[in-house]
């Protein structure tokens, strides 16, 4: 189906039509310097959106360079969870973000109400949350963790304090095999990491026998036990750059593949096999982001994240514990 962008309804704020002739590089570049404006994007964003930020990288990045920032405005692209991060760390600042709807599967997977009746089970356990989650769930956890840096956070902990890690169970399996650990699980994943194939896997490795295979720890116990590297979205491209190989497997999101590209053009990366033949290793919610999104965003500065100054105080707690433990 052809999709007609010159005309984007963007979330009930603007409706426009856009000159097909617009350069629309030129235009944000010229918005960015009125507005005193910063664009940080996400890995898993579309290459466009990539090269447009002034800084790309994973949650843990993101979130240092969004308290670091000493523009007016930060448009962030990627999903709401990180718009929220970036708000709860800059309360003066006006945090908007191309499109509303970009949500994110994973938090969406751990209810807040759902969540503090499962915490009521447990009331001597320290909370340690991935950053992939609402505000909400931030704000009743102890301390927030990425991929990065979870596993010296968790082991900060003495071995006799109980532990629960939300809400990614998939992460928190992998964290708990890597530390010994015996963290109760809240039992929410990413649609994204639990699609790719095993079987499919196996075929792949047949075909590039030499090829090394990337994962991010999201991804399902059976994926992770075939993998070379295990690593989140930075860590992966700092092994691939530094690997020798040519050929690699990469199991998480398809839009990390433009940095790898970009930083290894001699190199080649195929992306792991879902159990699909849709583009399902492709996040919904982090392709909603446009171009012409980020344009209409900055011109118009809508639509604004806000978030009451109660929670924001709450949930910033829990986020200043991970950046000093960072």
């Amino acid at each position: 189906m052809n999709i007609d962008r010159t005309k984007i309804v963007h979330k009930g704020f603007v409706e426009e039509d856009l000159n097909p002739s617009l350069n629309l590089f030129e235009e944000i570049e010229f918005l960015k310097k009125k507005k005193n404006a910063v664009i940080l994007a996400h890995y898993y964003q579309e290459p466009d959106i990539q090269d447009i930020a002034d800084f790309v990288g994973d949650s843990l990045a993101l979130a240092q360079q969004a308290k670091n920032t000493n523009a007016e405005i930060i448009l962030f692209a990627g999903v709401h969870f990180m718009a929220e991060t970036a708000k709860i760390l800059n309360p003066d600042k006006k945090v908007i973000v191309p499109d509303l709807n970009a949500g994110c599967s994973l938090a969406d997977s751990c209810p807040v109400e759902l969540f503090k009746i499962f915490l009521n089970k447990y009331p001597d356990f320290k909370v340690i949350s991935y950053i992939n989650c609402t505000a909400d769930i931030k704000a009743l956890s102890d301390v927030i963790v990425t991929s990065s840096n979870a596993k010296r956070i968790i082991e900060s902990y003495p071995l006799n304090q109980n532990l629960i890690f939300a809400p990614d169970k998939n992460l928190g399996a992998y964290l708990n095999k890597v530390t010994g650990r015996n963290m109760v699980l809240w039992p929410g994943s990413c649609m994204v990491h639990n699609i790719f194939a095993e079987k499919k896997l196996l075929l792949l490795k047949q075909k590039y026998p030499t090829a090394i295979v990337v994962a991010h720890p999201e991804c399902q116990e059976e994926i992770l036990v075939l993998a070379d590297f295990i690593g989140s979205t930075s860590a992966l491209l700092d092994f691939v750059k530094k690997n020798i190989s040519n050929d690699f497997i990469v199991c998480t999101e398809s839009g990390i593949l433009h940095q790898m590209k970009k930083n290894n053009p001699d190199k080649n990366f195929v992306i792991a096999p879902t159990n699909s033949s849709c583009a399902c290793n492709d996040c919904p919610h982090m392709k909603l982001n446009t171009i012409e999104k980020i344009y209409l965003s900055l011109k118009y500065e809508l639509p604004e994240l806000k978030i009451n100054n109660k929670l924001m105080l709450d949930a910033l707690k829990p986020i200043e514990k991970m950046l000093s433990l960072s």
